[in-house]
């Protein structure tokens, strides 16, 4: 049986401050990475029903299991969220992951994308970036690698280019269901 490493997601604000972790993912191995997400060396992590710790403290549970796409070196990164009616890509602007001890790391920078199943393209949270942006002092570098992360995303969203492949989201699904007892 192929090893799924289990694996803690931790978002950051660019303060420092924690701001979310997910609890309980399974990192894919290295021989179920499909070429074209090898190619860009991608961390790829899978979950349901994973508990999300707040920065407050606060505890809930995903209702939507994931398949979760970081790419080193982008200033993004795209969430699969398997839903009854279809898949659905969340994409959060945010620092390059950094992934050591089995806990990757990013600072969110609140823009968010979202890819509906309809392939419907919807930038948000616009005013909470600018918010942000003020109250923390983003630096003019920091702020030009947000917008270049926002305009790469973009570009790959319209061009199809990996990981927006609902197919290949639901086979790494279906596998690690299949391999964890999951089902």
């Amino acid at each position: 049986m192929d090893n799924y490493r289990p694996s803690v997601i931790k978002s950051f604000k660019h303060n420092g401050r924690l701001h979310r972790m997910w609890l309980e993912n399974s990192l894919l191995p290295d021989q179920l990475t499909a070429p074209e997400h090898a190619a860009e060396s991608m961390y790829i992590l899978i979950n349901r029903q994973t508990p999300i710790q707040e920065a407050d403290g606060g505890m809930w549970t995903s209702r939507v299991p994931a398949v979760s796409f970081f790419i080193p070196g982008q200033w993004y990164n795209i969430v699969a969220l398997l839903e009854n009616e279809g898949i659905r890509y969340y994409c959060n602007v945010a620092s390059p992951p950094y992934f050591q001890d089995d806990v990757l790391t990013y600072i969110d920078y609140d823009l968010d994308v979202i890819v509906a199943q309809d392939r419907s393209v919807h930038v948000v949270d616009v005013e909470e970036y600018e918010l942000h942006k003020a109250m923390y002092h983003y630096s003019k570098e920091v702020d030009r690698k947000v917008q270049e992360g926002l305009h790469g995303l973009l570009d790959r969203v319209e061009s199809g280019k990996a990981p927006f492949n609902n197919n290949q989201v639901a086979a790494y699904f279906e596998t690690w269901n299949k391999q964890t007892g999951e089902v």
